[in-house]
């Protein structure tokens, strides 16, 4: 069994005499290219080992979970209610206020993740040149901004207009997440970690569910679903300067924590071999990413989870309307739809975390299984079965759990910052062009059946599990392929630490102790 599987490390070669000063002289052997490479050096100084304190790495860890997970939990609200308001707009008269035929409102759907696609890579670059917390906050920002001014369009072109600047804006938010969450979270905590931000998509739902029914009473100067867009709105520029003082741009400069705290902080991270922050792009790691067969793996997992996430969360208000209800009892439907979302991905989480290791893709696959037997439900039951249909949507849901877990397996199994960064943005590129194709396959002449609609959720579902399964042996014939290759450098010579290789800013590939999740 290698080191690597035994989940131990060799120490840091640091000569018995050496101190601090050695450190900041450059003396050790770390080769850390960092511009804070004096405090990881230290922080590897300080824990040779992967050996902390139980005590106060929980301590820490909690601390941690306080600082970071509700501020990305209550801004991840917004964002999904973001995505709905739309949907509850629909109910509220947008389509006759704007003249909107059924093709308009699909490309309204659809055109805010055009915006999205063409800036998801250009937008995840210049974060890494940027302090990644300041550059979320910013276009948090202006995403609440652009929300604002819908609410003052009065045609197609106009809100169409405004829909794509606001998909460019937004792209940031879900690889922002991720990355804050590598930064901090070493990979068996992560999936936990990514579910309880995610989770709040399911809030959001719920929420937006509670809002919509809220707003819908307005009697104001305005129409209803005006206000929609100026209260999201608003509530999300607001967030955005939150974030900019309280979400943390680096480890090395986290308020509130002291300096012993942060060297644990950094010295937990070794385990991941995923590298550290880093501000210059790396061009040898970009085209990696690109000729990554795993990459296009992921750009696919996310295309074909997100053509039912597509169609769900613009079109669920008008299926709930469909099998029969009015106006505000449509609205109070979303939110047992947002709470069953929450429980999918709590399960999720707890799943991936209790299993054995290497389950992350068999839990991902068992979550696909309900969201398929809700599809089928919903198509072959009959049309007055209006409980059992409701039922049979709320359980389609089940496939946000499985997204969850293949967000997990994503950041775990990739390293080198400017790598990452890409394969980040692939899988949201592939959301993207789900998301843009999802409403499509919803006709306004099939409801309240959306034959079409239910059909594309099954075929994509099909697809995925069928995806999920080639990036499990994959990975698996991977780390055979390192094991081979671990060898062989232990045979012509020396293998690095694990110490020595975590803060190189190499990627999977190059790192010969770099082992992969699955």
């Amino acid at each position: 069994m290698s080191d690597v599987e035994a989940g131990k490390t060799r120490d840091l070669p640091i000569p018995e005499d050496a101190c601090i000063e050695d450190v900041r002289k450059g003396d050790l052997t770390t080769e850390i290219r960092h511009p804070h490479h004096e405090i990881y050096a230290e922080a590897l100084l300080r824990y040779p080992t992967d050996e902390f304190d139980k005590v106060e790495e929980a301590k820490l860890r909690r601390k941690l979970d306080r600082r970071i997970l509700p501020l990305l939990g209550i801004c991840y609200f917004f964002y999904y209610v973001d995505k709905t308001t739309l949907s509850y707009a629909a109910i509220f008269g947008i389509k006759e206020d704007l003249s909107l035929s059924s093709v308009d409102y699909s490309w309204l759907s659809s055109i805010f993740y055009f915006g999205w696609l063409v800036w998801a890579i250009p937008s995840n670059l210049i974060m890494q040149r940027s302090p990644p917390g300041y550059y979320l906050a910013l276009n948090i920002f202006l995403w609440g901004a652009l929300l604002m001014a819908q609410a003052g369009a009065h045609n197609f072109a106009g809100l169409a207009a405004l829909r794509t600047l606001s998909g460019a804006f937004e792209a940031i938010a879900d690889p922002a997440f991720m990355l804050i969450t590598s930064m901090y979270y070493t990979r068996s905590e992560q999936p936990i970690r990514i579910a309880i931000w995610y989770s709040f998509n399911g809030v959001g739902v719920a929420g937006g569910g509670l809002i919509g029914y809220g707003i819908g009473h307005i009697n104001g100067a305005l129409q209803s679903w005006r206000y929609e867009f100026l209260i999201i709105g608003a509530f999300c520029s607001f967030w955005g300067i939150v974030l900019f003082f309280l979400v943390p741009n680096s480890p090395v400069k986290f308020r509130g924590f002291s300096h012993d705290e942060r060297l644990m902080m950094i010295a937990r991270m070794r385990q991941n071999q995923t590298g550290v922050e880093q501000q210059h792009i790396n061009w040898g790691q970009v085209m990696e990413a690109f000729l990554d067969y795993k990459a296009w793996l992921f750009l696919f997992l996310g295309f074909t989870a997100n053509i039912p996430n597509g169609g769900i969360s613009n079109f669920s208000t008008l299926v709930i309307q469909g099998l029969g209800f009015d106006t505000f009892h449509t609205a109070l439907l979303g939110v047992p739809q947002g709470v069953l979302v929450v429980i999918w991905i709590a399960l999720g989480a707890v799943c991936s975390h209790y299993m054995p290791k290497n389950c992350r893709t068999l839990a991902s696959a068992v979550f696909m299984l309900p969201t398929i037997a809700g599809g089928l439900g919903f198509l072959l039951a009959p049309d007055d079965a209006y409980v059992g249909r409701l039922i049979c949507f709320y359980l389609t849901g089940s496939y946000q759990a499985s997204f969850v877990i293949c967000l997990s397996i994503l950041i775990a199994n990739i390293g080198g910052q400017s790598k990452k960064m890409i394969v980040s943005g692939m899988i949201w590129l592939g959301a993207c062009l789900g998301n843009i194709a999802g409403p499509f396959f919803y006709k306004s002449e099939q409801a309240p059946g959306y034959h079409l609609g239910i059909g594309s959720l099954l075929v994509a579902n099909f697809l995925e599990l069928s995806l999920l399964f080639v990036l499990r042996y994959s990975l698996m014939w991977e780390n055979k392929k390192k094991e081979k290759i671990r060898d062989q450098i232990r045979q012509d010579g020396h293998l690095e630490s694990l110490n020595e290789t975590a803060f190189k800013d190499l990627t999977d590939k190059e790192n010969p102790n770099f082992e992969y999740i699955y």
